[in-house]
């Protein structure tokens, strides 16, 4: 009877320790659990975006064909849209074409060019030119004036709100973007402004979306900076300014 329970008891003993062994490895494991660090998404998420932005670039630029062109999906259309844009920039600025000149004489080529083919064919022995009906659509041209329409109202709207003194950050804003604005007036046209506007679009979202892991970066740090002497300015400046006065003076 004492030697079966000597035997029982290592069986017994080493029972205990297996279920001791598997409490051991489900606190273990419990608590690292706990100390598993955020996934790749949520460290994703808490990376900053130039702008605030939430959406992709080809998102923000408004996807379809033309963020394509922007962001040289298509390298041939790319190239072929900036080429385009510089020649009228080259025929227009440094050869000081103008419009008017340059859509006479194109529509006179043409149509002398099909006027000539049309009564010629007969003796050239090849068939007259199909020359296809145009018919202009309304809708895209209703779309296009009812967007700026809106975007004209909401200009207004601010425009107003800041005429009436409601808002002073925005009126510095506007003063500092007019002015801005004027300076870089003085030194090129309104064609070459809206050339070099055209070459940027063509190149800064293309530079930005290979390289936005180090620009993003950067651009907090600038904007931290940038808010700090905001701050300093809000405190000095705009804070001892007696909008209350004024408002109640102008009531």
């Amino acid at each position: 009877m004492a030697e079966e329970i000597e035997r029982s008891m290592p069986a017994e003993q080493s029972l205990m320790d297996k279920i001791s062994e598997k409490i051991h490895h489900h606190d273990s494991s419990s608590d690292s659990e706990y100390e598993k660090p955020d996934s790749p998404s949520a460290v994703k998420a808490k990376i900053y975006r130039l702008f605030g932005r939430e959406k992709p670039v080809h998102k923000v630029l408004g996807g379809g064909k033309p963020a394509d062109v922007f962001l040289w999906r298509d390298k041939k259309l790319s190239a072929a849209v900036l080429g385009v844009a510089t020649a009228i920039w080259v025929l227009f600025e440094l050869v000081e074409y103008h419009l008017l000149s340059l859509l006479c004489h194109v529509s006179i080529l043409a149509l002398g060019g099909l006027f000539l083919w049309s009564n010629a064919h007969t003796f050239i022995k090849k068939s007259p030119p199909q020359i296809p009906e145009i018919h202009v659509p309304e809708e895209p041209f209703l779309l296009i004036a009812s967007s700026l329409i809106n975007e004209l109202n909401q200009g207004f709207v601010i425009l107003r709100s800041i005429a009436l003194g409601r808002d002073l950050k925005k009126f510095l804003m506007v003063v500092v973007g007019l002015w801005i604005i004027s300076v870089v007036g003085n030194w090129c046209n309104f064609l070459t402004l809206v050339y070099i506007c055209f070459v940027l679009l063509h190149t800064v979202p293309m530079m930005y979306e290979k390289h936005e892991d180090k620009v993003d970066p950067f651009a907090e740090k600038a904007f931290k900076e940038l808010h700090k002497h905001y701050l300093v300015f809000d405190e000095k400046v705009v804070s001892k300014i007696p909008i209350a006065s004024l408002k109640a003076k102008l009531g």
